[in-house]
């Protein structure tokens, strides 16, 4: 087992590392910018090191920097948490060549899974349903309008280096695919520096439901069941529950069964998420993200068990504990993202925090890294919690989160959050009752804002 392990990311997730490695007698080494020297995960930390200036390009994404403060410190592993570089496969080959453990799958998986097109074209051959589209990237224009009258319209462009929304448009007929085409690949090259894009079928009213997979690169692999993601704004989700609300036993296990199969065939280890769309009883592959998800604590509710501490534990070569006929739902989980942003414009509202309290009680959860007095920075990504809540069905669960809602305090000089926002949904009948697509919120915020 490690003795030492560096925690590449800040805020939440690197405080919910640091406990892991508490638990397990793992000495941590917390890594920050100038603008987080007071942050609560390295006070957390057993030690800390500064790696940069304010921006994230000369701190949290600076390799370098990331590299020496390893070998200061000697740690022996580097968990990536999410964002940042958890996702970067020349960074995993630099901690190869410098025999430092990435907790986390291999830069070879990480390349495969980055592109969006050999990524469906693995999953494909791995016997994973995809999304009827292109075989690969599209051209030009006259290839274009072939692929999309094959598979009949609406259709969706997609850059497939591309994440977060960025370079992703809807052509509902051939009269708007030319400026749709255009404008992905103008928003691809200037936001990933590659303007390749691809065209699938667009689905009309789909889920988002990703299926949550561990294996041990051996070959070995179990599926966690699903989470309902379809609560998004801008294709980032906000709102996240397990198990989905419309997804039966059966259609679980076939599902599950698929990406086990597919990610044990690869040899993958650790943590991964295949995602999809879920529409009229059929699972259709987005993409794979190799890594912890920001919405894992869900999943770990349900079924009782510590993601991170089994990330750790592969990554050192023991064997995986996780059994798929061990694996058992309990109850029902729902997180929701708190964000220091100002309703309805989500604009950013950062500032210094006088008075924070985070809700207890029976199943509650508070993932967060505020504290009173602490100044959230504008550098970075505006999500400063995450509430988790437990229950033994969907009804208690949602209960139990208005209660926790009520409870949640985040006041401060300048500082705005979503909170409102979930107040509002919880009253909502659709969202009573489970009935929403991931088209479902941004019609609400246009109804309910303007």
């Amino acid at each position: 087992m490690f003795k030492k392990i560096l925690i590449a990311n800040r805020g939440e997730i690197a405080l919910r590392v640091i406990r892991a490695c508490k638990e397990m007698g793992i000495q941590s080494v917390a890594v920050h910018s100038t603008a987080d020297a007071d942050a609560m995960h390295v006070r957390m930390a057993d030690e800390s090191v500064c790696i940069g200036p304010n921006p994230s390009s000369q701190s949290y994404l600076s390799v370098p920097a990331i590299v020496s403060a390893c070998e200061i410190t000697g740690a022996e592993a580097i968990h990536p948490g999410y964002g940042f570089l958890s996702e970067n496969a020349a960074f995993v080959q630099v901690l190869e060549d410098h025999n430092i453990t990435f907790i986390g799958p291999t830069a070879e998986h990480i390349r495969i899974m980055g592109d969006k097109i050999t990524a469906k074209d693995t999953m494909k051959r791995l016997g994973v349903p995809c999304v009827p589209g292109s075989d690969g990237g599209v051209p030009d224009m006259a290839t274009a309008r072939s692929v999309a009258a094959a598979i009949g319209y609406p259709v969706i462009i997609k850059a497939t280096a591309g994440g977060g929304g960025r370079g992703m448009k809807v052509a509902r007929d051939e009269s708007e695919l030319e400026i749709a085409f255009r404008t992905a690949r103008s928003e691809a090259k200037a936001a990933f520096g590659n303007d390749e894009v691809y065209i699938e079928k667009y689905l009309q009213r789909p889920r988002h439901v990703e299926i949550q997979v561990f294996g041990d690169g051996k070959g070995r692999a179990v599926h966690l069941g699903e989470r309902d993601c379809s609560l998004q704004r801008r294709h980032q989700k906000v709102f996240e529950e397990a198990p989905g609300p419309v997804i039966s036993p059966e259609t679980r296990a076939r599902i599950g069964k698929t990406c086990a199969e597919a990610v044990a065939a690869i040899n993958y280890i650790g943590a991964g998420t295949i995602e999809f769309l879920f529409e009229d009883g059929e699972f259709y592959f987005i993409e794979m993200n190799t890594r912890l998800q920001v919405e894992h604590p869900v999943t770990e509710a349900i079924f009782d068990v510590d993601l991170v501490r089994e990330q750790i534990r592969v990554a050192a070569g023991l064997p995986m504990e996780f059994r798929q006929e061990a694996l058992s739902i309990r109850g029902h989980a729902i997180e929701v993202r708190i964000n220091a942003e100002k309703l309805p414009d989500f604009a950013p509202r950062p500032g210094k925090v006088t008075q924070f309290h985070a809700p207890g009680g029976l199943g509650v959860r508070m993932d967060s890294a505020l504290y009173d007095g602490y100044v959230i920075p504008p550098y970075y990504d505006s999500l400063i919690g995450k509430l988790i809540v437990h229950g033994r069905d969907r009804t208690e669960a949602l209960a139990r989160l208005k209660r926790s809602l009520s409870e949640l305090i985040v006041d401060g000089q300048g500082v705005e959050t979503t909170v409102p926002l979930f107040h509002a949904l919880l009253e909502e009948p659709d969202i009573r009752s489970g009935d929403y697509s991931i088209h479902w919120l941004e019609k609400w915020l246009a109804r309910t804002y303007g």
